[in-house]
């Protein structure tokens, strides 16, 4: 298990959404993707960055970018947890079975604690890494960080 590094071509991966709908990161090669990692759903850190993603979907839908939250959680309970919060544009991603099986294979998973680290890694168009950063726990994301990324 390596850390991903700017630059790299990321690994494909094949996950289910929270409305149990296969997400396959190739069929998006046409776009930029933000995967933004969150340790587990229902936790007040990990609610405010989803809500930042959807508050901000409009924009990113015009910077040609496509946004997933993506946990160790099953499906079941992020479509709870997308009702709860209002998630209607972005995709909430279950890393759930084999477990964390995406954050291992980009380096971001804590196997103490069994959920992956708070993490927001963006790929190009050409499926290459433009920009990782992992962020304390507590921590919420600074989405201007990553509109203003995408901006340039």
């Amino acid at each position: 298990m390596s850390e991903i590094k700017i630059g790299d071509k990321i690994q494909d991966f094949r996950l289910r959404d929270h409305k149990d709908k296969e997400v396959n990161l190739s069929d998006f090669s046409s776009k930029k993707v933000l995967l933004s990692f969150h340790p587990l759903a229902w936790t007040r850190v990990c609610a405010e960055q989803m809500n930042s993603l959807e508050e901000n979907h409009e924009l990113f839908t015009k910077l040609n970018t496509v946004v997933f939250g993506i946990s160790v959680d099953p499906i079941p309970s992020k479509r709870a947890w997308a009702r709860e919060l209002g998630i209607t544009h972005i995709k909430l991603l279950s890393d759930f079975w084999p477990h964390g099986e995406v954050a291992r294979a980009y380096g971001i998973f804590r196997e103490k604690e069994g959920v992956s680290e708070r993490a927001n890694i963006i790929i190009d168009e050409e499926q290459k890494i433009i920009f990782f950063k992992v962020y304390p726990g507590h921590e919420l994301p600074d989405i201007a960080e990553i509109i203003q990324l995408l901006e340039k």
